[in-house]
C-alpha cells in the first residue's frame, strides 16, 4: 500500500495529526473526570455499558479535526456512526477507553487512537491524560512520555511463560470456554492482573506486562494498541494466531516465543 511508501515529510505530518488528536481529547475529557455530576447512559441490553459527556465530547472533537485536516481519510469510532475513506485511510478512535474505570475515578482509561489501511493499523496512540502518559508506536517510531520523561518503547524480549505478567481487563472474560481457556494460561504465569482496560497494552509495550488476554473487542479497542505494540518488538493475533483487526478474541504478548506457548494453552494443548 502508498501508506506504507511515505516520504519522511508523510510519515511526520501523519503523527503530527496523531499527537494533536491526542490532545484534542485530553482537552475535551479532563473537564469530566472525577465529577460527581457526570452522568452515564447504558449503551448495553444486558449488563452495563456506559458511555459520559465526556468519551462524546472526546470523539466530537477529534472528528471535528480530521473534517478539518484531514477530510478524505475515513473514520471508525465508538460513539459515532463511521466515515467513509476517500484516501485508502482510516483513523480508528476510541475517545475513552476504560468508561467503567473513568466514572470510578480510576486513572486506568485513555484515549486510543489508529490509523489504518487495507494491511491493518500502522500507527497507534495509546493516551492517558490524567496521569500525562502517551504511547505512540509506528512509521518508524516508538516511545513514551509522562512525568518520568521520554523513554524508547520495548518489549521484554525473553521471559519464561511461568515468570510472565498477565493482564486481562474482566476476571469473567468471555464465555465458558473462554474462560477455561484463560485459566490455562493463567495458572502457568506467575502473576495475573486484572482491570487495567488499554493501559495494560501500553505496559506490554512499555516491558512490564508480558501478556494481555481478552475477549469481545471491538476494532477500536485493539487498533492502536495494535501498532504500538507492534513498534516495540511485541505481537499481537486473535487466539487462533491470525489477524485481529476486527476484535474479537485477542492475544498480545512481548515476543514471539511466549505468544507461542500462550497460545498453545488458549487452544487447549
Amino acid at each position: 500500500m502508498a501508506s506504507r511508501k511515505m516520504q519522511d515529510t508523510e510519515r511526520e505530518a501523519l503523527i503530527a495529526h496523531a499527537q494533536a488528536l491526542a490532545d484534542i481529547a485530553r482537552a475535551a475529557i479532563l473537564p469530566w473526570f472525577r465529577k460527581p455530576a457526570l452522568a452515564a447512559d447504558n449503551k448495553a441490553d444486558e449488563g452495563f455499558d456506559p458511555v459520559t459527556q465526556a468519551d462524546r465530547a472526546s470523539e466530537e472533537a477529534m472528528r471535528a479535526y480530521l473534517r478539518a485536516h484531514r477530510p478524505e481519510d475515513g473514520i471508525l469510532g465508538e460513539e459515532f456512526a463511521p466515515v467513509e475513506s476517500r484516501s485508502g485511510l482510516t483513523w480508528v478512535l476510541d475517545p475513552v477507553d476504560g468508561t467503567r474505570g473513568f466514572l470510578a475515578g480510576t486513572p486506568c482509561w485513555g484515549v486510543l487512537i489508529a490509523l489504518a489501511d487495507s494491511e491493518g493499523p500502522f500507527l497507534g496512540v495509546i493516551d492517558q491524560p490524567y496521569i500525562g502518559e502517551r504511547f505512540l508506536g509506528g512509521l518508524g517510531q516508538g516511545w513514551t512520555v509522562g512525568p518520568q520523561g521520554e523513554r524508547a518503547l520495548r518489549t521484554r524480549e525473553s521471559v519464561a511463560l511461568e515468570e510472565a505478567v498477565l493482564f486481562t481487563t474482566f476476571p469473567e472474560i468471555g464465555t465458558e470456554a473462554e474462560r477455561a481457556a484463560f485459566g490455562r494460561v493463567a495458572r502457568a504465569v506467575r502473576l495475573t492482573r486484572y482491570g487495567m482496560d488499554c493501559y495494560a497494552y501500553a505496559l506490554l509495550a512499555a516491558g512490564h506486562v508480558d501478556l494481555v488476554i481478552e475477549a469481545g473487542l471491538n476494532a477500536y479497542d485493539i487498533a492502536a494498541p495494535q501498532a504500538v505494540i507492534a513498534a516495540a518488538g511485541g505481537i499481537v493475533t486473535n487466539w487462533q494466531g491470525g489477524r485481529v483487526d476486527a476484535g474479537g478474541q485477542v492475544i498480545a504478548a512481548a515476543n514471539s516465543a511466549l505468544h507461542a506457548q500462550a497460545l498453545a494453552l488458549l487452544q487447549g494443548a
